[in-house]
């Protein structure tokens, strides 16, 4: 399975541990809408001229003690916190990975897209996905091999990709980004096949689409990392989907200094030809 020499989680550990990172979620998210309900937060800047706000830096310290009282001795990996050196995170059997917010830009533009991610990676894999989008008050949680579920004013019930009468010809509903050009995505499309769209924000919420089958999939041009995927990838492969590159290759977690992502595709419906559907990757034969 891997170099490392600890066990794996027991299913009850999973279960325990779940269950705390939901209720952090929910709580960094009532942090994080008090705030941008009152408009009590600074905008700043990161190094790479991407946004950030004091809301972002709050929800994390909250999230991170919470995680280190949940779990002492699993460490806790931030968008929003100094990156330790590879040589020292490699050597991690399992950890948690955050977003405070996911979808900063939506934040601020106040569409009340945004969302809390955490996410637990076990031997480079993630095993727990916890999604919380504060404006609507919706949790998605998925255990790997142990279902998704979405937990809203109706309660908590499991949830599913949409599964197409026919896969090869029925129409898609892509879920499409409201400030990322339409023709970055489209191009990279088969204009063989009908394509409806569905405006989102953040890249966790439209994976939250397509896991409960209001979309069919999504792709993702341009930088993001590994926090913005691994909660994600546990969703929605418990709801029948899959998170892969452009180029259908698997997602890697803490395999690189880098703790990038490529451009990735979220797929719904398995059945759908989807590499005759985004068809970028064929320009490489």
């Amino acid at each position: 399975m891997s170099g490392y020499h600890e066990p794996a989680a027991t299913p009850e550990q999973l279960t325990q541990w779940q269950r705390g990172a939901e209720d952090i979620a929910i709580r960094a998210g009532d942090l994080i809408l008090e705030l941008y309900e009152e408009q009590a937060y600074e905008t700043l800047e990161k190094h790479d001229q991407s946004p950030l706000t004091s809301a972002d830096l709050a929800a994390n310290r909250l999230i991170v003690d919470a995680l280190q009282k949940l779990t002492p001795d699993i460490p806790v990996l931030s968008e929003e916190s100094g990156h330790l050196d590879f040589a020292e995170r490699k050597q991690w059997p399992r950890y948690w990975l955050i977003d405070p917010i996911d979808g900063t830009q939506e934040f601020i533009a106040r569409s009340g897209d945004f969302t809390v991610i955490v996410a637990l990676v076990e031997f480079n894999q993630p095993v727990l996905g916890v999604i919380y989008w504060p404006a609507g008050d919706a949790l998605y949680s998925a255990q790997r091999g142990a279902g998704v579920y979405k937990q809203d004013i109706h309660g908590r019930r499991p949830i599913a990709i949409r599964r197409l009468q026919e896969p090869q010809h029925e129409p898609l509903m892509l879920a499409i980004s409201r400030r990322q050009p339409r023709e970055r995505v489209l191009q990279r499309m088969s204009a063989d096949r009908d394509l409806a769209t569905y405006p989102a924000g953040s890249c966790s919420l439209k994976a939250c689409l397509i896991a409960e089958g209001k979309a069919d999939c999504f792709l993702r041009v341009g930088p993001t990392g590994e926090w913005d995927t691994a909660a994600a990838e546990v969703i929605v492969g418990e709801a029948g989907g899959s998170i892969v590159s452009e180029d259908f290759e698997p997602l890697t977690y803490n395999r690189e200094s880098n703790l990038g992502n490529p451009n990735f595709i979220i797929l719904g419906d398995p059945a759908v030809p989807w590499r005759d559907v985004f068809i970028k990757h064929k320009a490489k034969g």
